[in-house]
């Protein structure tokens, strides 16, 4: 108690030391009572009448000649007028009242306007928070967030709960089969994964979840990625988006297995978002929309979410890798192979021309020097991961991922 309250005063001196050095600066020309101000032309005025004294004292020695002495006072009294006049078209008046009254107006608006701004904003005595700490509190908190039984309550008693649409009956009724089946043979593996998948068809996450961990529970060992994956999903899905402690957990074991799968990788970000980490969260999302195919379903999940993640994490918001259509890749398969190509190479050029005038993501540099690779272009493919060494000097991470792709071109050992 007695440290913050230290830092209390320390804080409010020298805010009051700044503040009064401020406003004397801006506010003392303004206060300040002044006879008027003293141009040059004043001291010249006072230099020319000097020297006519000295011109007489000088003649009343002796020293100069009455015809030098007449000539030397007419050259002196000629600028001695002149200067005088100068002096009275620039001579500054006194403050005039107004002056006043603005610097004190001014002075008392800086005073009570700052006080009332910084007791809305302001937090005095609290504490700093470097990077690391902050981090290391936010994962902490994190941590105990709530369960998730608790965030499917939660999202049962929502709107966005009493808006999905009902079930289908008759999908339900099949449903009802199953589990009948299910009930006589508990071991059918390949019932329980048709239960799970068509519960989560029907938008009846909860269940699928209970249903995809007795999945898991009778494969063991044999469970994939996909399948930890999956009950991470339902998981997901039943807490309306949150990512809840047991959901983290099934999401580790499945990208532990499968690190490339798209989905896994989709809710990879969507837990970094959510423990405070945009940054990451946003390179993961980054990467995945590269690798992503055209119209894959979590596309449409990022591009919606990935704005926000991008402002928090003070980065641009990326672009999807443009590509053809369904349309044009059906057209494709009926072309002649150079005709391919030459669609191919004018995708590759298209994709090299905007790095070149706009830049883009490391992947996006990563894909166009296999692009080259594929088409035989080794030279190209040298020339963009040179400029690319020299884009991404100093950014290790992104250069590895460009290099990996320069060796899978076969242009780099």
């Amino acid at each position: 108690m007695a440290i913050i309250d230290m830092r209390f005063w320390v804080f409010w001196i020298f805010a009051a030391l700044l503040t009064a050095v401020s406003l004397y600066v801006i506010c003392a020309p303004l206060l300040r009572r002044r006879a008027g101000t003293a141009p040059d032309a004043a001291f010249d005025v006072q230099v020319y009448k000097d020297q006519l004294g000295e011109i007489e004292k000088d003649l009343a020695r002796g020293v100069l000649a009455p015809t030098e002495a007449e000539a030397a006072r007419t050259e002196v009294s000629r600028r001695l007028l002149g200067a005088a006049e100068v002096d009275a078209k620039t001579a500054s008046p006194a403050p005039q009242s107004a002056s006043r009254i603005a610097g004190l107006a001014l002075l008392a608006f800086t005073l009570i306007g700052g006080g009332i701004l910084y007791s809305q904003l302001g937090t005095p005595g609290y504490r700093d928070q470097p990077l690391e700490a902050r981090l290391s509190e936010q994962a902490r908190q994190f941590a105990e967030r709530p369960r998730q039984a608790e965030a499917e309550a939660a999202f049962a008693g929502s709107p966005e709960f009493a808006d999905l649409p009902p079930a289908d009956p008759r999908h339900l009724e099949l449903i009802g089969q199953l589990r009948t089946v299910l009930a006589e043979r508990p071991m059918d593996v390949r019932g329980h994964r048709l239960l799970a998948d068509n519960l989560g068809q029907l938008g009846l996450w909860s269940e699928a979840s209970v249903a995809q961990l007795d999945l898991l529970e009778l494969l063991g060992g044999e469970a994939s990625g996909r399948d930890f994956i999956d009950s991470a999903e339902y998981m997901v899905l039943s807490a309306g988006g949150y990512v809840s402690p047991e959901a983290e957990t099934q999401l580790s074991r499945g990208v532990r297995l499968a690190q490339a799968d798209p989905k896994g990788r989709y809710y990879s970000g969507l837990l970094l978002a959510q423990a405070g980490r945009p940054d990451l969260a946003y390179n993961l999302w980054a990467n995945l929309l590269m690798d992503s195919p055209p119209g894959a379903p979590w596309i449409a999940a990022i591009e919606a979410q990935i704005p926000q993640v991008a402002a928090a994490a003070g980065l641009p918001v990326p672009s999807t890798l443009p590509g053809p259509d369904a349309q044009a890749i059906a057209d494709a398969q009926d072309m002649a192979p150079e005709d391919r190509q030459e669609m191919i190479r004018g995708m590759v050029s298209q994709l090299a021309e905007r790095l070149n005038t706009e830049g883009g993501l490391p992947e996006e540099w990563a894909r166009l020097i296999r692009a080259y690779g594929v088409l035989g272009e080794l030279r190209a493919a040298s020339d963009v991961w040179n400029e690319a060494r020299v884009v991404y000097a100093d950014e290790p991470q992104a250069l590895n991922i460009i290099r990996q792709a320069a060796r899978d071109a076969e242009v780099v050992q």
